[in-house]
């Protein structure tokens, strides 16, 4: 897929879509109860295999290989670098509208707690466990989650909706499954956060017309929040006052980034 969002790898069936993202989300919810017993580290990477699988099996039955269905090709160096800068723009843009709907939109009680205590229970204690930790709830999310939504789930309705459509569908079945089902009146609260992240994803995804990117971005995105994480303030001291200018020069900023980011991209492949 380029510019024009035309396909260039096979595509399933567009009323697969839906489906999958529904068996997915099934997957990933009894894998990663089945997997609890082990710890949260492979109980995070379970359930995401599990929240892929099903696309994984769907893809198979179309001609070639997984790498043919999921355009898994080469980048060069300039395209992965400027991939990385791609989701380094994407988590200030979602951070930004993270604040924005803080002041209008305050979480439930518990929410920011329940959060925190998860990275908290992440957190390494040296620099192998650090790069599992990582692995579990940056790399494996980034990679599980981009075969799905940018692997099967936009090229398969990029025929019936064309890029835009396709880029938005997807991003909104993405915020789906980002639902809170753990904490009590947070069920939608990441959803607007997670759409904003997916149309981005699904942007770059279009113009480069190859899944690795997107990967990186969304590895990268993860991998800040959760390295930034411990710099936030501590909300059992009480939630912070709400910070909207902040939040839309965040947004304005990595917009403004990400627009560049995809630029240079355009420049690169336009490159011989």
């Amino acid at each position: 897929m380029g510019k024009s969002g035309s396909v260039s790898t096979p595509a399933l069936p567009w009323p697969l879509a839906p489906i999958l993202v529904a068996l997915g989300w099934t997957g990933m919810l009894v894998c990663g109860s089945a997997a609890g017993r082990l710890g949260l580290r492979p109980a995070l990477l379970i359930s995401e295999m599990g929240l892929a699988m099903p696309a994984l099996f769907a893809l198979a039955l179309l001609p070639g290989t997984w790498g043919d269905a999921l355009a898994l090709r080469r980048l060069s160096g300039k395209i992965a670098l400027v991939s990385l800068a791609a989701g380094g723009a994407f988590w200030a843009a979602s951070l930004g509208l993270f604040e924005l709907q803080y002041a209008v939109w305050r979480p439930p009680p518990g929410y920011l707690e329940a959060f925190q205590r998860l990275h908290e229970m992440l957190r390494p204690s040296g620099p192998f466990d650090a790069l599992i930790s990582v692995g579990a709830i940056a790399v494996a999310p980034a990679v599980f989650e981009e075969i799905l939504f940018r692997g099967a789930v936009l090229p398969a309705l990029l025929r019936p909706l064309g890029a835009a459509g396709a880029i938005l569908v997807s991003a909104a079945l993405f915020g789906l499954i980002h639902l809170d089902l753990t904490t009590p009146g947070a069920a939608f609260y990441r959803v607007p956060f997670a759409f904003g992240v997916g149309l981005g994803l699904g942007i770059l995804r279009v113009r480069t017309g190859a899944l690795l990117p997107s990967i990186l971005a969304h590895a990268l995105l993860n991998t800040i929040t959760f390295v930034a994480e411990p710099l936030a303030e501590n909300p059992s001291a009480g939630l912070p006052d709400p910070r909207p200018l902040l939040g839309f020069a965040l947004l304005a900023g990595g917009i403004a980034a990400a627009l560049l980011a995809i630029k240079r991209i355009d420049s690169a492949q336009a490159s011989p």
